[in-house]
């Protein structure tokens, strides 16, 4: 499985949830969630600042984690920026192969 990094900002209607239920509920949902498409959550966190919450979880694919980030921002109450993670093995991996490339203008 692959590892994702979530940043995630509420909208005011979104932390005004959160405020009614609680952190531990969110994590529990978004745990939940996670199971329901095949993956984990391995850390969450709420934070200071323009993210509220940074999550890392483990999933089966790219299309699943698009399919949580697409259907979370489409209910409103936050936006999801995702990021691939990648293991020091897997960069590794990457410098060993090897990739026909030109810099423009050259």
């Amino acid at each position: 499985m692959a590892k994702y990094l979530w940043q995630v900002s509420y909208t005011r209607e979104g932390m005004e949830g959160v405020l009614k239920e609680g952190g531990s509920s969110r994590k529990t949902i978004v745990e939940k969630m996670a199971q329901n498409m095949g993956g984990s959550i391995e850390s969450f966190y709420f934070a200071f600042g323009d993210t509220d919450v940074y999550l890392i979880g483990d999933f089966p694919s790219n299309v699943d984690v698009a399919a949580i980030a697409m259907t979370v921002s489409a209910a409103g109450a936050a936006s999801v920026k995702t990021t691939v993670l990648m293991t020091p093995e897997e960069v590794d991996q990457a410098t060993q192969k090897v990739v026909e490339y030109r810099r423009p203008g050259e």
